[in-house]
């Protein structure tokens, strides 16, 4: 599945910060991405905490399925279920790979890979830049899912029907079936909700109509499967005189449509959110955000430093060297650390963070351009120059901030 904004392509029975550039491979987990397992293709793989729960509950459910289909399996049964579990995620893995390999194709920076309660979700941070890689990317993901059902098929043919293998290889075949079905259906944020997206998108040439289109079908496909799952589960088992609506199986039906539907419904929403909030993000300019900066030298007091900026009605101080080159940016936190009365025995070298590689934005830069120039370079300030090279200002982190959660506030759902 997939949710718009950062992109999210999620597959299973469900459906942006950047990872950290100094993370160190050994580190085994971090706060909200899970435990970390590898990173294939340079991108890290976590398996959320809530996968443990949901193995749990495929290894009971498929272990009482082996009990009927094997009986003299006895207790053993239930560690041929674990590896079902653990075969299934696997399966899951490579739908989301799928998805990763064909983004990095399209040079779409992917952030993580993560197997969860519902599946899988590759964190794609860029929107495809045309209608049909678009397509592709969403498409590549069920296609893998369906190879891999065919391949388990292949494998039933030359085993033994009534062993652990055949059942294992049924299991598998079916289950990546499913995902792959699941994930065609047309509507955000599941993978065929991006292809309808990118269908409509050709069609009309605006990628918003396409995103509209495919969230409120997603929307729709939620209210269907609220409803039409109980129905569609109750029907099947119309012969067996033990199901009812009150029973515990009906009940089981009912709380995973909920589930799923909530999902679904959350997922659109969240999909058609982020596409009108990117239809904002123009609004952020990097010249309308910046403060006006005054030059000062190394050795200047704070305080003879603030009285120039007050008097030119500059709110940031930039530290030049004898050529007036700039050097480094005053830190605004460190100048309201300092108390008034000693900021005449401060100079502004100590309260300056050096101007690094990145640290100098264009004044030009809007929107998305100007989020990713920041994300790739974390800082507090940063120098805003001019296509000439001169100081234009300096661009504080916390000002682009209130900015982007005000446009967020005026986005409706």
């Amino acid at each position: 599945m997939d949710n718009s904004g950062q992109r999210q392509s999620d597959s299973g029975g469900s459906d942006g910060t950047t990872e950290p550039e100094g993370e160190k491979p050994q580190r085994p987990r971090e706060a909200g991405g899970g435990f970390l397992m590898g990173r294939p293709f340079g991108v890290p793989v976590y398996v959320s905490p809530s996968w443990f729960l949901v193995a749990a509950l495929i290894t009971w459910v498929f272990g009482g399925q082996l009990e009927r289909v094997l009986p003299e399996l006895g207790a053993a049964r239930y560690i041929v279920s674990l590896f079902f579990a653990v075969a299934f995620y696997a399966s899951v893995l490579v739908h989301e790979l799928a998805h990763t390999i064909a983004a990095l194709r399209f040079k779409l920076p992917v952030r993580r890979i993560q197997l969860q309660f519902f599946g899988g979700v590759s964190e794609i941070e860029k929107e495809s830049e045309t209608p049909g890689r678009e397509f592709v990317l969403a498409f590549v993901g069920p296609l893998l899912s369906l190879i891999l059902s065919g391949l388990f098929y292949l494998g039933m043919l030359v085993v033994e029907p009534g062993t652990v293998p055949g059942v294992l290889l049924a299991g598998l075949m079916i289950s990546n079936l499913i995902v792959a079905i699941f994930n065609l259906l047309p509507g955000l944020p599941l993978d065929g909700g991006r292809m309808l997206r990118a269908v409509v998108w050709k069609i009309s040439g605006k990628p918003m109509t396409g995103t509209i289109a495919a969230a409120w079908t997603g929307r729709a496909l939620a209210v269907a499967v609220l409803v039409g799952l109980p129905l569609a589960t109750q029907a099947g088992g119309l012969g067996d005189e033990s199901e009812g609506f009150g029973s515990v199986d009906s009940l089981t039906d009912a709380l995973l449509a909920a589930i799923l539907a909530a999902i679904i419904w959350t997922g659109a929403g969240n999909s058609l959110r982020m596409a009108r909030l990117r239809e904002r993000l123009p609004d952020l300019r990097a010249r309308a955000l910046t403060r006006r900066a005054v030059p000062v030298a190394a050795d200047t007091p704070l305080s003879e430093a603030l009285r120039r900026a007050n008097e030119a009605g500059a709110r940031a101080l930039v530290v030049v060297d004898g050529q007036g080159t700039p050097t480094a940016v005053v830190r605004e936190a460190a100048i309201v650390g300092i108390p008034e009365h000693r900021r005449p025995w401060v100079a502004v070298s100590g309260l300056a963070q050096d101007l690094k590689d990145g640290m100098r934005v264009s004044a030009e830069l809007t929107g998305e351009e100007l989020l990713d120039t920041l994300r790739a370079t974390p800082a507090t300030e940063y120098l805003v120059v001019e296509e000439t090279g001169e100081i234009y200002g300096v661009l504080s982190t916390a000002d682009v901030e209130r900015a982007f959660v005000a446009a967020m506030a005026r986005t409706p759902s």
